[in-house]
């Protein structure tokens, strides 16, 4: 007697799926449902171009504008606000004096006295490595935001009494950041060359350049690839004061 699995299949039987076939339907399902996805996706459009690349520049750019306008109506105010406290003040004397050295820390207020200029450039475009180099990649030929970092904290370390990032004071919450080859500092875009700006001793300043150890790193590059360096020394110069907004923001658990 034979046994069941031996017995050839009828004209009446089902045919059962062999796991490859099942295994080539599978694929060619996965394949149709990624063309529907992309076309659903792109609508029509070519996925390869950069056009949401240009969109999203555009916005950034747009919003930056608005952000500085926004930051001319809040020093306007803010000016209009401090005249009419002024007229209405009824403190002490030592209370203003208090209040004058916080808001000098706090950097709402213009600071004044001699200083340094650091400019940061991206290497220029036909930049090629210096004699007993390697050539160079495409991220040795921009600035970072690390290289930005380390001026700022350069320049706090050498006792600034106030530090100036473009055309923006820095505060206790500013962040100095890049994405791509552009810095956004408080809503704004900036793009190369970069100047930071410091009030305080010029000897204090330049030493605390020269001692830290990533802008000697930077120096490497500038002298390999020909990053952008360079100092101005001011007998005279005043950083306006910071007159955006102060609010803070901060994470809140939830519940």
């Amino acid at each position: 007697m034979s046994n069941s699995a031996d017995t050839p299949e009828g004209p009446g039987r089902t045919p059962r799926w062999r796991p490859v076939r099942v295994l080539t339907l599978a694929v060619f399902a996965l394949a149709g449902l990624i063309f529907v996805t992309s076309f659903n996706t792109a609508k029509g459009t070519n996925l390869r171009t950069d056009a949401s690349l240009l969109r999203l520049s555009d916005l950034i750019e747009e919003r930056s504008h608005k952000n500085a306008g926004l930051d001319e109506s809040t020093a306007a105010l803010r000016t209009r606000v401090d005249s009419l406290a002024a007229r209405d003040d009824g403190s002490t004397r030592a209370q203003d004096e208090k209040l004058d050295a916080l808001e000098a820390k706090a950097g709402t207020t213009e600071v004044s006295g001699s200083g340094l200029t650091v400019t940061l450039d991206d290497a220029p475009p036909n930049a090629q490595a210096a004699p007993g180099y390697p050539e160079p990649q495409a991220n040795d030929l921009v600035i970072h935001q690390q290289d930005l970092q380390a001026v700022v904290n350069a320049l706090w370390n050498g006792g600034a009494e106030g530090i100036r990032v473009m055309d923006q004071r820095l505060i206790s919450t500013s962040a100095v950041r890049c994405v791509g080859n552009t810095l956004i500092l408080q809503g704004r875009v900036y793009s190369p060359p970069y100047k930071i700006t410091a009030v305080g001793d010029r000897g204090r300043l330049n030493k605390a350049l020269a001692d830290s150890p990533a802008l000697q790193n930077y120096q490497l590059y500038v002298k390999a690839y020909g990053l952008g360096w360079k100092v101005d020394e001011h007998k005279a110069v005043t950083l306006p004061g910071y007159s955006g907004t102060v609010d803070l923001h901060y994470a809140k658990p939830v519940s």
